[in-house]
């Protein structure tokens, strides 16, 4: 039996969420299917670690994040920009703060109040959310199997916002890709995710440490910041920031010594050290501490006589980024080919799609968030008005 439905979201993460509102404030009646136990699981993950909402730039400054897909993403976040995301977050009741380098957070620290208030807001607005429901396929209806069996739900509208492909666990498994016979789709692949270096053993002890206070390098990209040393590679800020060039399998390179020009840092190895350790006076004359010297160590054994030009471009050996499913968010997905100026799919006439099933990507920093928000809101409103 297939039951009609005004509006269907399917997925309860940020875009789903947001595409939900938009609906209801339009006087939709609105469903949310969402497969995991409870909602935007993955965003509450990412509350963990402060949750940064977005990024306080100008959209001139912002947009570019976004690379080739920015001209597909710009309407929507000339609609919902930085600055709209600072006042949502503040009329759900959360006062935001920016840091030093204009990344934008909830006082809060974490997603889990930010989500109580919306989730509370969007039951005032009417909205009903199911939980467990997983989307199995769609013909004339979108099918679903849940706790009391099979459904079938006919809506009038539909926007989908099913995650990309990572964090499975958390509910973005990237599973929808196989129910989107017709629609071109472009292949998943790891964003900001780390990448695996054949350690030796002597890099153990190191494990876990950050290496601050560097400028990393990966083809015609440079970024100044920070990563850690895992047991499995590096990862962090840093390295995500350059997830794309490595992928695509440029060579990382480190300066160990951002703010030291070669020649001064040639001129201060050639003084005297007399009995001093190499490390030693590597320590005294450019302050590299322990874990910038054992990458030194590692990446560039046996050292030459001139190894200035090594800690200014220090190549470190990759293997590969980390599987697709440990990475903060994918690219891929739905081309934009596929959609309309609407974000409505044009195989399916009044279904739309939002957030990480579409294909872009961008670096941490706000822009991932922003984007899911952004897009929701443009393609719940949109689909608010299909008849």
């Amino acid at each position: 039996m297939t039951t009609p439905c005004d509006a269907l979201v399917i997925g309860a993460g940020p875009a789903g969420l947001m595409a939900a509102e938009a609906m209801a404030r339009a006087g939709r009646q609105v469903l949310i299917a969402e497969a995991k136990p409870s909602p935007a699981r993955k965003f509450l993950m990412a509350g963990k670690s402060g949750l940064n909402l977005t990024k306080d730039e100008p959209l001139s400054a912002f947009l570019p994040a976004y690379a080739e897909a920015a001209p597909a993403l710009r309407a929507a976040l000339t609609g919902f920009g930085p600055a709209e995301v600072q006042h949502w977050a503040q009329e759900l009741g959360q006062p935001v703060f920016t840091g030093s380098s204009g990344r934008v957070f909830p006082r809060a620290m974490k997603a889990s109040p930010l989500l109580r208030a919306w989730l509370a807001r969007l039951s005032d607005l009417g909205v009903r959310l199911e939980t467990r429901w997983r989307w199995t396929g769609w013909s004339e209806a979108f099918a679903f199997d849940t706790p009391g069996g099979a459904r079938a739900i006919a809506p009038r509208c539909a926007v989908l916002a099913c995650g990309g492909a990572s964090w499975s666990r958390l509910g973005s498994d990237g599973a929808w890709a196989g129910l989107m016979s017709g629609v071109p789709l472009a292949p998943f692949q790891p964003a900001n995710i780390g990448f695996t270096v054949p350690w030796s053993a002597h890099m153990a002890r190191h494990f876990g440490a950050p290496v601050k206070n560097v400028a990393l390098h990966a083809g015609g990209t440079k970024v100044r910041g920070e990563f850690v040393i895992s047991r499995d590679g590096v990862e962090g800020g840093g390295i995500y920031a350059l997830s794309r060039p490595l992928r695509e399998g440029a060579r990382l390179t480190l300066d160990l010594a951002p703010d030291l020009p070669l020649d001064t840092i040639r001129a201060r190895l050639a003084r005297p050290r007399g009995k001093a350790s190499l490390a030693n006076h590597l320590r005294k004359a450019l302050r590299l501490d322990p874990v910038k010297q054992a990458l030194l160590m590692e990446c560039a054994r046996p050292l030459p006589d001139d190894i200035a030009p090594l800690i200014k471009a220090l190549p470190v050996p990759l293997d590969g980024p980390r599987p697709i499913d440990q990475a903060i968010s994918t690219a891929g997905g739905i081309r934009f080919e596929a959609l309309d100026d609407h974000l409505m799919i044009r195989a399916r006439p009044g279904t739309f799609a939002a957030g990480e099933m579409l294909d872009w990507e961008a670096p941490t920093g706000g822009y991932l968030l922003t984007a899911c928000l952004a897009t929701g809101l443009w393609a719940g409103r949109h689909a608010a008005h299909w008849t």
